[in-house]
């Protein structure tokens, strides 16, 4: 297995990985289905070389896993990675949803 994963609370990292739409559109790809880079680079407009560079920072970024296969490696999301942007995502849902629950009493002592 080939990875390099992101600082563990690091996740501006992710985020500045993700924030790319090609970098995105691959990450799409190999978390809805694990793909070689070949397979990855047949749905995307860019080359294969550049594939493998977006592979890389995914991987480095903790978000993306590869599996050598024979002469190929195959890539899938990593589900550490969106563990860690989905606990910094829900801390602010939290948050959001506090706040909702304290104007309503607000509301409601009225």
């Amino acid at each position: 297995m080939i990875q390099a994963p992101a600082p563990p609370d690091d996740v501006g990292v992710q985020l500045a990985a993700l924030a790319d739409p090609t970098r995105r559109r691959i990450f799409e790809l190999i978390a809805h289905a694990p793909s070689t880079v070949r397979a990855v680079t047949d749905r995307v407009p860019v080359s294969q070389p550049a594939v493998s560079q977006h592979l890389k920072v995914l991987r480095e970024a903790g978000l993306a896993v590869g599996t050598a296969r024979g002469a190929s490696t195959v890539y899938r999301a990593d589900r550490a990675g969106l563990a860690s942007i989905r606990t910094w995502l829900d801390r602010f849902w939290d948050d959001v949803l506090d706040g909702f629950v304290a104007a309503a009493e607000r509301e409601d002592d009225r």
